[in-house]
């Protein structure tokens, strides 16, 4: 089988091994794919793995003799996946192969903002606490987790993983999701409250992002839903960037509508120098590396090895088309 991967940099910049894919037909491995180059490069490859280049009804049709695509992430909005099932194409994806990752960016960025361990770092490089008359000092609040209500967007297997992390810290879980019959009943959840979306942004002290985009979601988090939040509240996307209208975050965060932001997504990545939350106010922002421990890379890699050989066995799996 001839095999191509499209934009495999990001998954494996030079420390994994490809072997195991390489075991499984003729393989071509591309870091980056410009647009223009799509077609030429899949050729007539029967299957297809891809993270970010996108497959439209168009595209597929221009590609007969393909048969498979491997989405090698948990998302996978950039396939039509309609098209694909009316063409006979076999799409899969990878499901909860950063849980532990991304769940641990969560903490990350809050701890960065409830401790501030990177600006009290830079103060004593720059001789702040040589200069200082105490034995320590700070200049910024310092804000104790434990009894703080932790309010999830979404609980899915990292919302519930940041459920338990939260718990850990001593904190109060609230929960917004669409079926919360699935979760209310089982033991692990039983301290957990399920309440509304508005509920949720009123009373939580730190709200984290953790729902699909969708048609639904886009801007979920808008002006007057931000505004709902309270002014010591911290809000925390590692989910997707346009979950959040980032005009009306950057907005809020200046006008201390709110205490902070950890973002570890935005809506067009990479962002443009104009994006307003590149100077917002205390707002962290990480280049959307949550899931890129070197452990969930290595699990993606597994995942997607074994997907594309239950495919090959006839036998395909985390099928979504």
């Amino acid at each position: 089988m001839k095999i191509v991967y499209l934009d495999a940099h990001a998954a494996n910049p030079g420390d994994l091994d490809w072997s195991s894919l390489e075991a499984l037909g003729e393989v071509a491995i591309y870091d980056r794919t410009p647009q223009e180059k799509v077609l030429e490069r899949i050729g007539d490859a029967e299957a297809v793995l891809t993270n970010k280049v996108p497959f439209d009804r168009e595209r597929l049709q221009a590609l007969p003799h393909l048969r498979y695509i491997g989405v090698t992430a948990t998302g996978y909005n950039i396939v039509d996946v309609e098209a694909a099932r009316e063409r006979g194409v076999i799409v899969t994806n990878i499901p909860a192969y950063s849980t532990a990752s991304v769940a641990q960016m969560v903490f990350a960025l809050l701890l960065e903002l409830t401790q501030n361990v990177g600006h009290h770092h830079h103060l004593v490089r720059w001789g702040h606490w040589t200069e200082a008359p105490d034995f320590c000092f700070w200049d910024r609040p310092l804000i104790e987790l434990e009894g703080m209500t932790m309010g999830l967007v979404g609980f899915g297997q990292i919302g519930r993983r940041v459920a338990r992390i939260a718990r850990a810290f001593g904190m109060e879980v609230q929960v917004h999701t669409r079926t919360p019959e699935r979760y209310r009943d089982r033991p692990e959840n039983r301290d957990v409250r399920f309440v509304g979306l508005e509920e949720l942004l009123q009373s939580s002290d730190v709200v984290s992002l953790h729902c699909p985009l969708s048609a639904e979601t886009e801007r979920l988090l808008d002006a007057r839903r931000l505004a709902l939040l309270k002014p010591s509240a911290f809000l925390i996307n590692t989910a997707r960037g346009a979950l959040v209208d980032e005009t009306a975050l950057a907005r809020a965060l200046k006008e201390k509508q709110l205490a902070g932001a950890g973002l570890d997504v935005l809506s067009v990545e990479p962002p443009p120098g104009d994006n307003p939350l590149l100077t917002a106010p205390n707002c962290f922002i990480t280049p959307h590396v949550a899931w890129a421990t070197k452990a969930a890379r290595q699990r993606l890699l597994d995942y997607l090895v074994a997907n594309l050989r239950a495919f090959i066995d006839g036998k395909p799996q985390n099928v979504v088309s």
